[in-house]
């Protein structure tokens, strides 16, 4: 009787600090808007660790010689990282003077960074072919550096996220940033859960509590406006990835801590139908 009270009593503190949990922020593209920093740089890597951001997001190309390097858009000053060969990607600078990062450098910063997560975005790239060979090679060097308990994934591409789920550790957090799978069809994939856009959420704000329903969590992206921010924090959000990680962090901070139940929340749904 004594075991089977304190597993009951377990379970309610589980579920209580659930429902009372605030989101997590994630630094889109690393803490960059600062000074000494970059857009998916070193330094805006290590700006989000010093600031205690749950989490730093990055993006993931593949050079056609294999080499993994981190940068949102395709080229970076015009030079197209898909068809240009690594040396000469290696030649270009960021804004802050840094030499573009390979994925190699950056897991290394990130092993000197144990308290924050990261997490990274499989760029779409033109052929399954290649994807399947990038999230090889991802795969492997994270593992090699030791920071898969602590890497979760996100892809745009329909075929880079069942490859990810595929090819990674079991177990791993897969996210689809597309928008257009609903929360039962990432489910079925064995994906963690949702990671849209702002837009999409606010247009489809059902599929938070779907989600919950299903056991999977939600990101929204990219959240920058104070007001929206707010929205994000009511509806119960599992993570805001932002632009402005300080400003977020002071608004999570100066905002209530509500605990909702959500099994009366469905029965005021359902009263409210009848």
């Amino acid at each position: 009787m004594k075991i089977k009270f304190l597993l009951a009593s377990l379970t309610v503190m589980a579920t209580s600090v659930a429902a009372l949990a605030q989101p997590k922020v994630i630094a889109h593209r690393g803490f960059w808007d600062t000074p000494g920093s970059a857009q998916n740089s070193l330094a805006s890597l290590g700006k989000a660790d010093s600031i205690g951001c749950y989490a730093s997001e990055f993006d993931v190309w593949m050079s056609p010689d294999g080499v993994l390097f981190v940068n949102h858009d395709a080229d970076i000053n015009k030079v197209v990282i898909e068809n240009t060969p690594s040396q000469t990607v290696l030649m270009e600078k960021l804004s802050n003077g840094e030499t573009i990062p390979t994925l190699d450098q950056y897991l290394q910063a990130a092993t000197k960074m144990p308290n924050m997560r990261l997490v990274c975005e499989l760029k779409t790239h033109d052929s399954r072919k290649r994807e399947v060979a990038a999230v090889k090679k991802i795969v492997e060097l994270i593992d090699k550096y030791g920071l898969a308990d602590r890497t979760d994934y996100i892809t745009f591409s329909r075929d880079g996220f069942r490859e990810i789920i595929k090819q990674a550790p079991k177990g791993t957090a897969v996210y689809y940033l597309s928008g257009d799978y609903t929360p039962e069809q990432i489910k079925h994939a064995k994906g963690r859960g949702i990671d849209y856009s702002l837009k999409t959420m606010r247009k489809h704000p059902e599929w938070i509590q779907k989600c919950h329903d299903l056991g999977l969590e939600v990101n929204v992206w990219t959240v920058n406006a104070p007001e929206d921010m707010q929205w994000c924090i009511e509806q119960g959000v599992d993570y805001i990835t932002t632009n402005d990680p300080v400003g977020l962090q002071k608004l999570i901070a100066e905002t209530p801590v509500k605990a909702v139940d959500k099994k009366a929340t469905k029965k005021d749904k359902k009263s409210k139908k009848k």
